[in-house]
C-alpha cells in the first residue's frame, strides 16, 4: 500500500535537511582546502556513537549526548587533519588514500567496541506535533535545529572576520597570506567545522533511524552527488543539491523500491558529470 503523499513529501524534506548539514561539510574542506575527505562519513558515524556512548552507557541527558556528538567528531576531525592530511595535502591521491584507510579503521572499531547489532539513540524530544497527519517531535526538532545550523554558517561565513578570512583562502591561499591571513587555521576551522556538522547530522539521523558501524557510508555516497550536482564548493549549491537528491531518495524509496537506495542519487551523479561536471553553481565557496 502507497504511503500518503504529505508523508512523503514530509519526509523528504526533513531528510534533506540532514544530508544539507553532512554534505556543506564535504564541500567546505574541499572548497577551501581543494581536499575530497572520505573519511567524511566515518566522522557522521563518531558523532552519533559518541551520543550514543554518553547518553545511553553512561546515563546522561541525550543532550550531553548531543554536546559530545558536536566535539568529539569536531576533535577527530582536527586530529586528522594536523596529524595526517597537513603533511600530504598537496597530494590528492595520497588524501584520498589516507581518508578512506582511516574510515575504513573507524568503522572497524565501532564494530569491535558496538558490535554488528543497530543502536537505538534516544529522542531530542518525544510526542507528536499535529502536522501534515502528525509528525514526531523529535523530527520537526531535526529540521529545525538542522536549518539554525546551516543559518549559523551562512552568517559566519558571510558577515565575520573569521567568516570572510575563511573566504579569502578559499580564494587564493597566496592573496590571503599576503594579507596576514594564516591560511593553515583556516583549513583547521574548516575541518572542525564539517566535523562538528557530521556529528550533529549523525546524532540526528540515529535519533530517527538507529546507529550503526556502516552508517556513514550513504550519507557520504549522497553528499558526493550532491556536491557535484550543487557545484563543488558551493555552500548554496549544496543545499539546493540536498533537497533535490532527498526528494529523489524519499519518492525513490516510498513509490518505487527501497532497495533502490543510493541509486538515484548515482543516476544524477553521472548525469550532472556528463552534462555540467561544474554543478548547477559551479565551483565558488559561497554566495
Amino acid at each position: 500500500m502507497a504511503l500518503p503523499l504529505t508523508d512523503v513529501v514530509a519526509n523528504a524534506v526533513m531528510m534533506s535537511a540532514l544530508y544539507a548539514l553532512v554534505a556543506i561539510g564535504f564541500t567546505l574542506i574541499f572548497g577551501v582546502g581543494g581536499v575530497l575527505n572520505l573519511a567524511h562519513g566515518a566522522t557522521v558515524t563518531i558523532g552519533a556513537f559518541s551520543a550514543y556512548y554518553v547518553s545511553e552507557v553512561f546515563g546522561y541527558s541525550i543532550w550531553v549526548g548531543a554536546l559530545a556528538a558536536l566535539l568529539v567528531p569536531a576533535l577527530f576531525s582536527a586530529a586528522l587533519y594536523r596529524g595526517m592530511i597537513r603533511r600530504v595535502e598537496d597530494d590528492p591521491i595520497t588524501v584520498m588514500i589516507l581518508t578512506l584507510v582511516t574510515a575504513i579503521a573507524v568503522e572497524e572499531i565501532i564494530k569491535t567496541v558496538f558490535g554488528t547489532q543497530p543502536a537505538v539513540i534516544s529522542s531530542l524530544l518525544t510526542g507528536q506535533v499535529s502536522i501534515a497527519g502528525g509528525i514526531q517531535a523529535n523530527n520537526l526538532l531535526v529540521f529545525g535545529l538542522s536549518w539554525v545550523i546551516i543559518g549559523l554558517l551562512f552568517f559566519a561565513i558571510n558577515y565575520t572576520k573569521t567568516g570572510k578570512a575563511i573566504l579569502a583562502t578559499s580564494m587564493s591561499t597566496k592573496g590571503a597570506s599576503l594579507v596576514g591571513i594564516e591560511s593553515d587555521r583556516m583549513y583547521l576551522y574548516t575541518w572542525v567545522l564539517a566535523g562538528a556538522f557530521a556529528g550533529l547530522a549523525g546524532l540526528f539521523l540515529g535519533s530517527i533511524q538507529t546507529a550503526s558501524w556502516s552508517m556513514g557510508r550513504s550519507p557520504l555516497v549522497l553528499s558526493f552527488s550532491i556536491v557535484v550536482l550543487g557545484g563543488i564548493g558551493s555552500i548554496r549549491g549544496s543545499v539546493i543539491g540536498a533537497y533535490i537528491i532527498g526528494f529523489l531518495e524519499t519518492f525513490t524509496m516510498s513509490y518505487v523500491d527501497s532497495s533502490l537506495s543510493g541509486l538515484a542519487s548515482l543516476v544524477v551523479l553521472v548525469l550532472i558529470l556528463l552534462a555540467k561536471p561544474e554543478g548547477l553553481f559551479g565551483r565558488e565557496f559561497t554566495e
